[in-house]
């Protein structure tokens, strides 16, 4: 089926390393999704689910010590530690090849390779990537035929001299003391040695859609974001797309499927994508963007039809549900799911479980992994191989204090340095007291394949290119009052927000100049059916020049640690805003 000489010979010698007792190579097919389904259900790794409430609907559990990312494990290997730069952790090539290659040799005796051709991005599409994957886990193949493009159409795509990532990975023991994700992007080469958790083992994903792929963007002059895209249609018909950056825990996926508010008749919101997008200079001179993967692979505890239905509503379907609470009539429950837990049932580590046992039923980073096609919201033009264009970029974080729920930025170098300074808070819900203050610049810190000062450099050298660039703002879910108290509803009234947005992008509103930016003045902001004192509004969107000086203060700290090659037009920037705030 791979008929590139380039690909077959890498993949014989890494069946010689691995010795695998078989190798399956796998074309996409239904049939071939029925057999390594049954095959899992034989061995346990995965259950099959009641198929008259969720037809095609699976679950899995992962060990115990493997249920999340592990950054202190993952590494960019480069000829050169400055070329990870001070942010990602760095092995030298040749051990890492060496060390790890050492674990590989011989690691799947007695199990079977599955040679998996895969496409990020839309088949056709002069804009997508083509990996290959070489596992020992059923659960990853069957997760890849849901988040990529995979199988004989890659295997087509990839002909007989396009370039493609090698990925090669292996459960080994589950040791972590035996795990490692090395990304090696001067020989686009990722290797997973020890885990099977999603964000470890999806090759496609994190590692080749971000780490990888941002080395790329690099090279080639385009950039590969940790970012939702999602299309608003106003009243008068016209739909808007929105790319927008968030840490974790700051309502991305909610906001990628945002549901209007009744308040706000005439609106329609499509999701395009809600975890990574492609962006490219289109010949028009905008920013166009595709979202390179099938699927979703979300958080399930809090995700309820009150939080988010459309994803409820996704993942009712040919879905990977994997470590929540397996219920006595076969369905599957997870914390804040909305609905009364199961007088008993079986944990996300197989054990007996109740509502009154000390620990949770489902692990709090419990997922799903659902096709994007299920999603009765998807955007006309989510697989469209030119991308959408791109009107304006969100940058988010939770801070209780200092953030206005929206700004906008007062240019693209000045949106750059909003990017680079995003930040979120720990917060104690009782007193909002600021706690712990994570910088996490474009929502990429774990994921930038490079050395991140080159990243910086490489989005203001992006804005000179762009003739027509999106508007770049900031916004803020989070704000609370002196009680501690939410000031903003969010969730599906975050549309307000983005109204605001695409109103200044359409020049049809002025806004109030601050120093940090455009704010809203109080009559711009759609406020219909809701119940928000004046108080609060002017809260939302007042400016704390003292906070800001302290923030201030914060960031000129957090940019000495990137070092000599740090742009100085950020370094600028921060001084500009310093003047500003007086």
């Amino acid at each position: 089926m791979i008929r590139n000489p380039e690909a077959r010979q890498w993949i014989e010698e890494m069946i010689s390393l691995c010795k695998p007792d078989n190798v399956v190579w796998i074309d996409g097919s239904d049939e071939e999704r029925r057999r390594l389904e049954e095959e899992a259900f034989r061995t346990g790794e995965l259950h099959q689910l009641d198929q008259q409430k969720l037809p095609g609907c699976v679950l899995h559990r992962t060990a115990h010590n493997d249920v999340a990312r592990t950054e202190h494990l993952t590494f960019i290997c480069t000829r050169r530690q400055e070329d990870a730069g001070p942010t990602n952790n760095w092995m030298d090539p040749q051990e890492a090849y060496s060390k790890v290659g050492a674990m590989f040799d011989g690691s799947m005796k007695g199990r079977t390779m599955y040679v998996i051709p895969f496409i990020m991005g839309v088949p056709g599409s002069p804009f997508n990537k083509i990996g290959i994957e070489l596992t020992d886990s059923i659960y990853v193949v069957l997760n890849m035929r849901i988040m990529t493009r995979m199988g004989k159409v890659a295997a087509d795509e990839l002909g007989t001299d396009r370039e493609f990532t090698k990925g090669l990975h292996c459960r080994g023991e589950l040791d972590i003391n035996r795990r490692y994700i090395l990304h090696f992007p001067e020989d686009n080469t990722i290797w997973s040695y020890g885990s099977g958790y999603g964000g470890n083992v999806l090759l496609g994903k994190k590692c080749l859609a971000l780490r990888i792929a941002s080395y790329l963007g690099w090279q080639e002059g385009w950039l590969a974001e940790h970012m939702l895209i999602v299309g608003v249609q106003s009243p008068d018909g016209e739909t808007t797309y929105i790319a927008g950056a968030f840490p974790s825990a700051c309502g991305k996926t909610n906001l990628a499927m945002l549901v209007p508010p009744e308040s706000m008749p005439g609106y329609k919101v499509f999701t395009v994508g809600d975890d990574i997008a492609w962006l490219r200079i289109g010949s028009d001179g905008r920013l166009w963007a595709v979202n390179p993967e099938a699927g979703f692979f979300g958080v399930l505890p809090g995700t309820s039809y009150k939080t988010n239905p459309n994803a409820m509503e996704t993942m009712k379907r040919d879905t990977i549900f994997t470590n929540v609470v397996l219920t006595p009539e076969n369905t599957v429950w997870w914390e804040g799911m909305g609905v009364d837990p199961p007088a008993r049932g079986i944990d996300w580590k197989g054990n007996e479980w109740t509502p009154d046992s000390p620990e949770p039923g489902a692990h709090p980073n419990a997922r799903f992994t659902a096709p994007a096609r299920n999603c009765p919201m998807m955007d006309p033009r989510w697989e469209d191989a030119a991308g959408v264009p791109i009107s304006a970029i969100l940058f988010g974080g939770r801070r209780a204090r200092l953030a206005p729920l929206v700004y906008e930025s007062l240019d693209w170098e000045h949106g750059t340095f909003v990017g680079a300074t995003m930040a979120s808070e720990t917060t104690a819900a009782a007193t909002a007291a600021a706690g712990v203050l994570r910088r996490d610049p474009m929502a990429m810190l774990p994921f930038c394949g490079y050395n991140m000062a080159r990243y910086f450099r490489h989005w203001l050298e992006m804005g000179k290119k762009i003739a027509s660039p999106p508007r770049i703002f900031h916004v803020n879910w989070f704000k609370r009052n002196a009680q501690g108290e939410f000031l903003w509803p969010g969730f599906g009234d975050n549309l307000r927000a983005l109204e605001w947005v695409i109103r200044r992008c359409r020049g049809e509103v002025s806004g109030t100049e601050t120093p940090i930016g455009v704010v809203p003045a109080a009559d711009e902001l759609n406020l219909n059916g809701l119940d928000l004192e004046p108080e609060a509004i002017r809260e939302l969107l007042a400016v704390d020049r003292d906070a800001w000086r302290e923030e201030a203060d914060s960031i000129e700290e957090f940019f000495a640690k990137f070092g000599e090659e740090f742009p100085q037009e950020l370094n600028a920037q921060l001084a500009a805003l310093r003047r500003r705030l007086g």
